[in-house]
């Protein structure tokens, strides 16, 4: 596991189906990601029968029925769940998923690392006292909330019984795909300034540029969707990697860590060897006898840096020479 930690959300990209969960299980595992996060729920305690679909949702599914008829046939069975469960020890990549209502909530119970707040729960007040409460740490997406909103969740965590070190926070955007002109990237270090806490990026954008940014700024979790085909229907393939890409971001954030160092300037073990190659001493560039005076007219800085240093320049200058020197000879 690396310094950040990377969650591939299959959310309902299985589309209801136990052998595709699977193959998403195989595809994030091959990827080396940290977690692969489904979502738990029942249709009928998360949404209203006569409940419209998002914009997103109307363009990447058949637009007839409801929101409702949509989740129904994308719910996963407790059994499947516990299959799931089993496949991901199998192959060596830890489950992860978010409950959406009490009942799922309860069920995910003991069977979850840490606790994941979806961006449509930021304004449950009921959600957010009983995640608080489960024992667990917590990562909270923040998408289509203001600052206020994200300190008022925040506050309702700590209230009642989460420490800070616990906490979390993922800037988020919901549309699915979200334009790069609403990133807003640099929100999430208004959200780490604020609230003194870790912080981390879900992303739906297209591509992994955005993610591996955030990394570079300082992102401690990404989550990314991911999808076996993003050409299947449904309401989130489309905004969602393939398992090349996935395999890609995580290579590059993997990457980004090992470039970002410890922070101190110092020439680097592998580029020590080009100083003396690379640097300039002082040279003649032209014959000077012993006793002869130093001047920009018979002295000059040449490669390489294993004479007096060229920083040393106003020392050497107006001295007189203490041996004779041809042409291009090191002082």
């Amino acid at each position: 596991m690396g310094v950040t930690l990377i969650i591939a959300e299959a959310g309902v990209n299985h589309n209801g189906d136990i052998n595709l969960a699977k193959r998403m299980i195989d595809a994030a595992a091959e990827a080396g990601v940290d977690y692969v996060k489904f979502q738990t729920f029942k249709a009928e305690n998360l949404v209203q029968r006569n409940a419209k679909k998002a914009s997103y949702q109307i363009d990447n599914t058949d637009n007839a029925g409801s929101q409702f008829s949509m989740l129904k046939k994308l719910e996963l069975s407790n059994e499947n769940h516990n299959i799931l469960i089993e496949y991901c020890k199998l192959k060596n990549v830890k489950f992860l998923s978010t409950a959406f209502d009490f009942e799922s909530m309860d069920f995910l119970k003991n069977k979850l690392d840490f606790y994941k707040i979806p961006s449509g729960e930021i304004t449950n007040l009921p959600y957010l006292e009983k995640v608080a409460k489960l024992g667990l740490s917590v990562v909270m997406s923040t998408g289509m909330a203001n600052m206020q909103e994200v300190k008022e969740a925040f506050s309702v965590l700590v209230k009642n019984g989460l420490k800070k070190e616990d906490i979390t926070i993922l800037h988020c955007n919901t549309e699915y795909p979200t334009p790069m002109e609403d990133v807003n990237l640099t929100a999430m270090l208004t959200i780490e300034r604020e609230l003194g806490v870790k912080i981390g990026y879900s992303d739906h954008t297209l591509g992994i540029e955005i993610p591996i940014a955030a990394v570079a700024m300082g992102a401690s979790v990404i989550e990314k969707h991911f999808t076996l085909d993003r050409n299947m229907e449904g309401p989130d393939h489309i905004a969602s990697l393939e398992p090349n890409e996935l395999t890609a971001m995580v290579t590059a954030i993997r990457n980004i860590e090992l470039a970002l160092g410890d922070g101190i300037k110092n020439p680097s073990k592998s580029e020590q060897k080009n100083i003396l190659i690379a640097r300039k001493s002082i040279v003649s560039i032209s014959a000077i006898k012993i006793g002869d005076i130093f001047t920009e007219q018979n002295i000059s800085v040449k490669r390489p840096g294993n004479g007096i240093s060229a920083m040393k320049w106003h020392d050497v200058l107006g001295t007189s020479a203490d041996k004779n020197y041809n042409e291009d000879e090191l002082i």
